[in-house]
């Protein structure tokens, strides 16, 4: 499964859930004050910026954003919502792809660093947040903590979550530290909608090693937007890494 394949046409028409989900005002809002907080009165750059879920109502805050996402029907959404001039937007790799200018932020959200599916990706993904900064400047990663102490022995699946017309599961692959994660959706037939997605997990402390090798320190990390603190608990965090000034 590409990255293309997975953020297809299809997948950009039903991504957004305005006002549920990760597009929760309570979800939403403790990020772009965070984010804002950091930008500070520079430039923001997010790296795969969709369809705008976070860059659209941090612009409206002020802060001036580009993008760079490698799903061209991703930002055909966007553009729905914001136009070329207020979020610009370069189509490509968020490992190799320039966005011109300087930025006093780079920030990369809601799991997706682990959408590249190799360390030596994973590493150049911080090499290039650190091309694009100012001294001093500022690349925010938002991931989830890898959950293999809930795997029993032998066991490779795991099931995340389960709601009403949704069962979330995800299967490892220790060896390749690969992660598959199946969403399924349905309702009251007897037929359920299954999507798929691949990732590679990362352990904080891997992450903090990847920085070090593109010239970041750790300034911060929380286990939310929020800043509530990072514990051996927490299922997610928000790590703050700084170029030196």
């Amino acid at each position: 499964m590409r990255q293309e394949e997975i953020w297809d046409a299809e997948t950009a028409q039903r991504y957004d859930t305005p006002g549920t989900g990760m597009f929760a005002p309570e979800v939403l809002a403790p990020t772009v004050d965070r984010l804002a907080a950091l930008a500070g009165d520079g430039r923001a750059l997010e790296f795969a910026v969709g369809t705008g879920r976070v860059a659209v109502p941090l612009a409206e805050r002020g802060v001036p954003v580009t993008g760079i996402e490698l799903s061209v029907p991703m930002v055909e959404q966007l553009r729905t919502k914001a136009d070329e001039a207020t979020i610009p937007v370069v189509v490509g790799d968020m490992a190799t792809a320039t966005a011109p200018g300087e930025y006093t932020l780079v920030y990369l959200v809601y799991n997706t660093i682990s959408n590249l599916l190799d360390q030596a990706e994973q590493v150049a993904c911080f090499r290039n947040a650190a091309r694009h900064l100012r001294p001093g400047g500022r690349f925010v990663i938002e991931l989830w903590v890898p959950e293999l102490r809930k795997l029993p022995p032998g066991q490779q699946a795991m099931v995340w979550c389960v709601e009403p017309g949704y069962i979330g599961l995800d299967t490892y692959d220790v060896l390749r530290q690969q992660v598959v994660s199946h969403h399924f959706r349905f309702g009251d037939s007897r037929e359920a909608r299954l999507g798929r997605s691949p990732h590679r997990y990362i352990w904080p402390a891997e992450l903090d090693l990847m920085g070090q090798l593109a010239g970041f320190e750790l300034e911060a990390r929380h286990a939310d937007w929020s800043g509530a603190e990072f514990t051996a608990e927490s299922r997610s965090h928000v790590s703050v890494y700084r170029l030196p000034g």
